[in-house]
């Protein structure tokens, strides 16, 4: 089985972060979103995933050797396509095509889930669905008595249904649904001025293929900087048991860290009490500090911080009293100084 992974957008929604890291790459509980994607993704599809391709941007060589790593971590092999511009999500698979064979899990990079089933491989099709309260931002499927999927609607203005697609798809022929996304472009058939992928399923099911539903219990968005600490503060009380242990080589002295916590390597924690819910990347140093349901990446400093709801991003420092921040990259914020 092959894992086609999209994930070209810029991520635009979660800036000042992903100026400097693509948003798939971002960690959540000490692991980048696109990884935990792909492990969970090879927990419930029930055989080996043999290769792993991933659509990208222009992001450059170490984003490309860190995708690469991510894929041999599960004994698969990396390919690396490039999506130039913003045609769809019918457009973003076209780019991997060379890679389209046999049974495919297509997963959009921007999203994290749950799930407590086995993939059924004799199906055309899986649709990986969760119940929406407004599903007018989503495509969406309606299904029939038997429960397989009878329409794909495109961001519905009237309800239609509230089974949401979650952007997770596996197909039994990924020629077959080549030859459907490419039939759409060599037809210039667009919603929304894009190539959409729910038109190529679409055209599949009328065509006779049967889909049935993949539900997710949970299904976790980081899209934008208070959707990814809540995603960060739910995957750690998912992991709780396996974040209970703090690596060796972190100093923590004279705090008190209320669990769950994910702490990286060589952290230092002096005078402060960390969470619940607050992860903490390697080489990053807390002081005289109060931080809960934060997210903090790696070589960050923080001095007399009261955070709550925070993102800060990889060798920040931060000295001051606010309570709800979001702080990219090597940015500074000073409250403490007096000059």
């Amino acid at each position: 089985m092959k894992i086609i992974v999209p994930m070209a957008g810029r991520g635009s929604r979660l800036r000042p972060h992903t100026l400097t890291v693509p948003k798939p790459l971002i960690p959540i509980a000490g692991k980048p979103i696109v990884q935990r994607l792909v492990e969970d993704i090879a927990k419930v599809a029930g055989e080996k995933i043999d290769e792993i391709a991933f659509v990208i941007g222009d992001f450059g060589p170490e984003v490309e050797a860190s995708l690469v790593k991510i894929a041999e971590d599960l004994g698969a092999k990396a390919s690396i396509y490039t999506q130039d511009e913003p045609l769809g999500t019918a457009h973003a698979i076209k780019c991997a095509e060379n890679s389209m064979q046999g049974n495919v899990v297509i997963a959009f990079a921007d999203t994290l889930f749950r799930a407590d089933f086995q993939l059924d491989t004799n199906s055309d099709g899986v649709i990986w669905v969760k119940k929406v309260e407004d599903p007018s931002a989503f495509g969406v499927v309606k299904l029939d008595e038997y429960g397989f999927i009878t329409d794909f609607v495109e961001k519905p203005l009237q309800f239609v249904s509230d089974l949401a697609i979650i952007g997770i798809y596996y197909f039994n022929s990924a020629e077959k649904l080549m030859s459907e996304i490419n039939y759409i472009m060599d037809n210039d058939i667009k919603f929304g001025g894009e190539y959409q992928l729910t038109t190529a399923l679409e055209n599949l099911r009328q065509k006779g293929a049967k889909f049935s539903l993949g539900k997710v219990d949970d299904w976790m968005d980081c899209g934008n900087k208070n959707a990814t600490v809540e995603t960060n503060g739910k995957i750690l009380q998912y992991e709780k048991e396996s974040m209970a242990q703090f690596p060796s080589s972190a100093k923590i002295e004279s705090s008190l860290i209320i669990p769950p916590c994910f702490i990286g390597e060589n952290v230092e924690i002096s005078n402060s009490k960390i969470g619940p819910n607050v992860s903490l990347g390697n080489g990053t140093k807390i002081i005289n500090s109060n931080i809960d349901n934060s997210l903090i990446q790696e070589k960050t400093i923080i001095d007399h911080g009261n955070l709550s709801n925070s993102m800060i991003g990889n060798s920040a420092q931060y000295y001051g009293v606010a309570r709800e921040i979001s702080l990219g990259d090597y940015s500074v914020l000073d409250f403490l100084s007096k000059d």
